[in-house]
């Protein structure tokens, strides 16, 4: 199984779109909340090229993107493979 990582935000609707679309396939994952994390939240940037954008997602270490870049993924049929499922 994939290690994946999801840098969220608890009142974002597509991390939580993010986070179902992963439980519905069994695929666990890191979940780091970065609302009050002003630490995470630098973290979160410096790993995804900047991005501020919440969620971003990790699968591997290899950034996939946002939630949007997930679903299109998910779309094509390459999640599956990346996520071993």
């Amino acid at each position: 199984m994939a290690d994946v990582v999801l840098y969220t935000k608890s009142y974002c609707p597509y991390s939580k779109e993010c986070k179902e679309m992963l439980e519905k396939k069994g695929v666990k994952y890191e979940e780091l909340i970065i609302d009050q994390d002003p630490a995470l939240e630098k973290e979160m940037e410096m790993k995804s090229g900047e991005r501020t954008d919440t969620p971003q997602v990790f699968i591997n270490g290899h950034h996939i993107g946002s939630g949007d870049d997930l679903k299109a993924l998910d779309g094509s049929g390459e999640l599956n493979k990346m996520l071993d499922v």
